[in-house]
Formats: C-alpha cells, structure tokens, sequence
C-alpha cells in the first residue's frame, strides 16, 4: 500500500505541472498582437466639423490593409474613421496639413 500511497502525491504533482503549462501557452496564444495585420476602419464618416478634431493620421495601404485609413482624434480624445475620398474630408486633410507645415 505504501507504493500507491507515494505515487498520488507525485501523480498529482505531474497533473499541476501540465495544467499550468497549458493554461500559459493558451494566455502566449490569444495575447493581442501589436500592430495588427488588418484594417482600423470599418465604418467611416462623411466628414466631421474641423473644430472639434485635435488631430488626424492618415495610413496609407500596405500589407495590414489595402485602403488608405483617416483617423481624426476629436478633442473629446474619442478617435473616428474618416472616408477619405468625401470631399470634406479631402479638405480637413487639406486644411490639417497646411497648419502643420505652418508651424
């Protein structure tokens, strides 16, 4: 009986072993990549008043997505996609570029 009684400790140890290793290899898994391979936007907006808009990058295409993104960060610090083929939207850029370089 000694045997069988020597071996649960040791088996249980073994099955806390494997269950830690799984559980860290499923958090390495799902943990969110950095820059993701994938587009920002999946709805835009027409256009936005230029008076609430703190900021705006636009990211051209490339391998992560194959369209040209317009994100302005509103002075609320809320972010939206812009479309940027609306015409007020060309203008906003237009505008936000020529302070810039302004400056």
């Amino acid at each position: 009986m000694a045997p069988a009684a020597n071996a649960a400790p040791r088996l249980l140890r073994a099955a806390m072993l494997l269950l830690l290793l799984v559980a860290a290899g499923r958090r390495a898994a799902g943990a969110p990549v950095v820059n993701e391979l994938r587009c920002q936007c999946l709805q835009t907006l027409q256009g936005i008043h230029l008076k609430n808009i703190q900021s705006v990058k636009v990211t051209t295409p490339g391998p992560h997505c194959d369209q040209t993104e317009v994100i302005a960060t509103l002075k609320t610090g809320q972010e939206v996609c812009l479309n940027p083929a609306a015409p007020m939207v060309k203008k906003i850029i237009d505008k936000m570029l020529n302070k810039a370089s302004s400056n």
